[in-house]
């Protein structure tokens, strides 16, 4: 399987990685029959994503999807965030493997899921975010 040069940079040396205890926004997705799960953390303030990292548990490309989509959020308004797609992430790795596309989804949804539960610790009631893949067959 062949990864653009992004993608292992990305792998090798991940981005925003960690726990934030602060964090005010903290989402999960996954599926433990594929074996990738992220968590993602967002601090935000007025609106904007101040800080992001993540914690990944999953193959090459679920970890440099996640350290990129932090990377694509980072420091912009949460509604720039919420139009981020997967195909955004795929893109700005320069491609993925069409058996890994299903990790930029991940990533996807664990930012709207981080976001979701912004939305809920302030007791707005978030729209609902979309499940987390099934299809997960040829992950690994």
């Amino acid at each position: 399987m062949l990864y653009s040069e992004k993608v292992m940079e990305h792998f090798t040396n991940p981005r925003n990685v960690g726990e934030m205890p602060d964090a005010n926004g903290v989402g999960e997705v996954g599926n433990a029959k594929c074996g990738d799960i992220m968590r993602m953390y967002l601090k935000i303030e007025d609106g904007i994503i101040k800080d992001v990292s993540f914690k990944t548990f999953g193959c090459g490309a679920a970890i440099a999807t996640s350290s990129m989509a932090t990377e694509l959020i980072k420091g912009k308004s949460i509604e720039d965030a919420l139009k981020l797609t997967n195909s955004a992430v795929v893109e700005a790795l320069e491609g993925l493997p069409p058996v890994k596309i299903h990790c930029s989804v991940l990533a996807e949804q664990a930012v709207k899921a981080a976001l979701s539960d912004y939305y809920t610790r302030l007791g707005i009631d978030p729209v609902p975010i979309v499940g987390v893949i099934s299809d997960c067959e040829d992950c690994h």
